[in-house]
């Protein structure tokens, strides 16, 4: 993708509300009331949360998230890419800048709660193609049978 770029998030984009909007949509038909865990755009707007925006065109594509929980600890948030570009590493390429960036402000760990089932297997090859590993809950989530959260030691992942 000649164009592509990666990019802090401008909230007044149409694209990326839309993309937001989808993203918001999928949680809730693939999980349970009690289990979706997913942000809408005001609180990915709020403080300490940096939302980034891979874009083409114009386009928003995919996005994710960071946030810090800990000192030397962040999470990953609101990782999504437009289901008509899925598969050609839009969703690699964010997951990256994401590492990248905890990285450069002081992350030793990266960790995040995803849910379980057939719609949440793509996102869970490609966490677990980069290193992450299964783990206890954290920052206040609690564990159900349909949750389940992912960790990445920064240090044994370079």
């Amino acid at each position: 993708m000649a164009d592509a770029r990666i990019a802090p998030a401008d909230f007044a984009d149409q694209s990326l509300q839309a993309l937001i909007r989808l993203h918001l949509s999928g949680m809730r038909t693939h999980s349970p009331a009690d289990s979706v865990h997913a942000l809408d755009a005001t609180a990915l707007a709020e403080p300490g949360l940096e939302l980034f925006v891979l874009s083409q065109g114009g386009k928003a594509l995919a996005m994710g998230a960071i946030r810090p929980i800990e000192a030397t600890a962040f999470e990953i948030k609101s990782m999504r890419t437009l289901p008509d570009r899925a598969g050609r590493g839009l969703g690699r390429a964010v997951l990256e800048h994401l590492i990248t960036e905890a990285t450069g402000r002081g992350a030793r760990r990266l960790s995040l709660e995803t849910g379980s089932g057939p719609a949440f297997e793509p996102a869970l090859a490609l966490y677990r193609s980069r290193g992450f590993r299964p783990g206890p809950a954290f920052g206040g989530y609690t564990a159900t049978k349909f949750n389940q959260f992912l960790h990445l030691d920064i240090e044994d992942s370079q």
